[in-house]
């Protein structure tokens, strides 16, 4: 497709003020590192949650969505469940709470804050480094491929060859799009840190949600519900299941059938609790070193940084939801009625590719401008977020910790550009190998998190958990999902998570008796600092002894309830979107009102406990800091 000049015109607006963010706040992000990592914790909670769910509200996971949708129909709620989705929920109870509360400015540099100084404390401060980098780099060369495949069918190379001065080999073609826009997020968030990060996240996330609209608009108005009912297996439009996925699309879309056997999704029952098991353990290890983590710690206080967890839900499922269910209405259209799949098969595309295809047939143009800048903005704003947590841990934690301690700032500065270049330059070495979106997919969610899991539950519920118990956990996890990555076929990664926990914990669990328990004095000043609920009793006791004032945290059981209200809330915030474009308007008035009622019993179980919590807790800590000083 040639875009007209209207689309392109719209297109290089965009990139173009893209770049001038980053330039004009290059000066304020430069201060110091707190300023360019975490925006000088002086951002409020409802910019950093915008910019949060637009971090999400990635292309590449579009592009997954958009065939979920078209494919599985309402069952495809539960399919996010991998990452998992409600792991924002948990972070919204209370985790986001514990986290800001340690007022670090890595993952990484939390290590000392729980474990203290020593050999264990140093073994777990690398291994925190090492899987922060293999995730970051997993993620980046997940972005770079699913831009590459989106920009080759919009803009087709014989169009775009012309103007370049060497040739490209076919199978590359993807690749030169993926550097072109990578190149273009890596320089603005180079320079702006943070603070270009959060301002061009809004910018992006109101360009997305106007694309959203624009999409649901074009899709209702072309597919009515009887042409969806006419096309689509049984069972496609309810997001209930059984043991199994039910959904046949034989002797309409063989393909699609070969594709679908291939996939973890057919024993939807055994899916679902897999995910559910995993995602509940992978929530409350709390967040992997990544942007989520560096915008929780950019919060002003405890308070915001939960409520920019909540507000994240809130924010990014209608509008996204909406968009990727407009794409699947068009989606049922183009293979029912436009011959889609021998256009597909004549272009060698697969069905990860079918959201460019629906743009260039049936978005007008100037509207197909504004979308697919709405899409590169959700690419570039995942891409830059993931982008600026690798100098974080690389920068903070090891070039000032065992390189340059006494660097200047503008040397700090300098070596985040450095680092964030080569993370970018090595992650796009990395797709060039990668066969397909979900190859990589798979195993960043199912392998790789799987074995950050039991050794990042056990540091902030376990008080006898120490470094060596950190660092032996994480490392055996780590290298169990590195090794299945190469033997355990990608539809089959998740059902392994089981034997991943198991070495994982077992690796905990010796390493952790192998030495002796942190430093008392250190437990004791963590328990204060955070206040966790779990196995604390012999801490919690003697930092009471020490300040009778501070109050115990006996919140696991309310806590807990309010998760399982946050899980329904956040489930009919998806589920909304997606009973308005199908125009099931029974399932659409039972999900608001369910919605309404989970709102109202988390204002009263969740928000105002909350803001009552958070008084209390600084005037109990400015009493201990007075003390303390004294």
């Amino acid at each position: 497709m040639r875009l007209h000049g209207t689309d392109l015109a719209i297109i290089a607006v965009y990139l173009v003020l893209m770049v001038l963010i980053g330039v004009v706040l290059k000066k304020r992000a430069a201060r110091n590192l707190d300023s360019y990592f975490l925006g000088g914790k002086s951002l409020p909670f409802y910019m950093l949650g915008l910019s949060n769910a637009s971090g999400m509200f990635d292309i590449t996971g579009t592009m997954l969505m958009v065939y979920w949708a078209f494919a599985y129909g309402l069952k495809s709620l539960w399919i996010p469940w991998l990452w998992p989705v409600f792991n924002q929920i948990f972070l919204m109870v209370y985790l986001s709470v514990w986290l800001r509360r340690s007022n670090v400015l890595t993952g990484a540099e939390w290590i000392t804050t729980r474990f203290g100084k020593g050999k264990g404390a140093s073994l777990s401060h690398t291994i925190v480094v090492v899987f922060a980098i293999l995730s970051v780099l997993g993620f980046l060369s997940y972005g770079f491929i699913g831009i590459g495949k989106f920009m080759e069918i919009f803009i087709p190379w014989d169009y775009v060859s012309q103007f370049v001065p060497f040739d490209v080999p076919a199978a590359y073609v993807p690749h030169v799009y993926g550097i072109f826009f990578t190149a273009i997020a890596t320089f603005y968030v180079m320079l702006g840190g943070m603070l270009s990060i959060v301002w061009t996240d809004v910018v992006q996330f109101a360009i997305m949600t106007v694309a959203g609209i624009i999409v649901l608009i074009i899709g209702m108005d072309m597919v009515a519900p009887e042409m969806i009912r006419s096309f689509v297996p049984e069972g496609w439009e309810s997001p209930f299941f059984g043991w199994t996925l039910d959904i046949d699309w034989s002797g309409k879309m063989n393909q699609l059938t070969e594709r679908m056997a291939n996939e973890p999704y057919g024993l939807m029952g055994i899916f679902v609790m897999m995910a559910l098991l995993k995602g509940v353990f992978m929530s409350m290890a709390g967040p992997a070193p990544n942007y989520d983590m560096q915008k929780i710690l950019s919060c002003k206080s405890p308070k915001e940084a939960a409520m920019m967890s909540g507000s994240v839900s809130a924010v990014l499922l209608i509008p996204r939801y909406l968009m990727i269910m407009g794409f699947a209405l068009l989606a049922i259209y183009f293979f029912k009625e436009d011959g889609g799949l021998a256009q597909m098969n004549a272009a060698g595309s697969d069905f990860e590719t079918i959201l460019p295809y629906l743009i260039t047939k049936y978005v007008p143009t100037g509207l197909a401008g504004l979308l697919l800048a709405g899409l590169l903005a959700a690419f570039m704003s995942t891409f830059a977020s993931t982008v600026n947590s690798a100098p974080a841990y690389i920068v903070n934690d090891i070039y000032l910790k065992y390189i340059n301690p006494k660097a200047s700032v503008r040397t700090q500065i300098r070596s985040s550009y450095v680092v964030s270049v080569a993370v970018v330059v090595v992650s796009t070495i990395i797709g060039l190998f990668l066969k397909d979106i979900n190859e990589i997919f798979q195993w960043i969610v199912g392998a790789l998190w799987g074995g950050y899991i039991a050794a990042n539950v056990l540091k902030w519920h376990w008080w006898r958990f120490n470094g060596e118990g950190y660092f032996w956990g994480m490392t055996s996890g780590v290298l169990a999902a590195v090794i299945m990555k190469f033997i355990v076929p990608d539809a089959w990664v998740l059902y392994s998570f089981p034997v991943l926990l198991s070495i994982s914990l077992l690796g905990c669990i010796i390493g952790t008796y192998s030495a002796p328990p942190a430093d008392e004095n250190v437990l004791i000043d963590f328990y204060v600092k955070v206040r966790p609920w779990g196995w604390w009793k012999p801490i919690e006791e003697k930092a009471v002894r020490l300040y009778p004032y501070i109050r115990r945290n006996k919140n696991f059981k309310r806590d807990m309830f309010n998760v399982t209200i946050g899980i329904i809330w956040q489930s009919c915030l998806t589920v909304i979107p997606m009973f308005l474009v199908t125009r099931n308007y029974m399932g659409l008035g039972i999900s608001f009102g369910l919605l309404v009622l989970t709102s109202v019993i988390l204002y009263f179980c969740w928000y105002r406990p909350l803001c009552e919590e958070e008084e209390a807790y600084k005037a109990e800590l400015e009493r201990v800091e007075k003390e303390r000083t004294v």
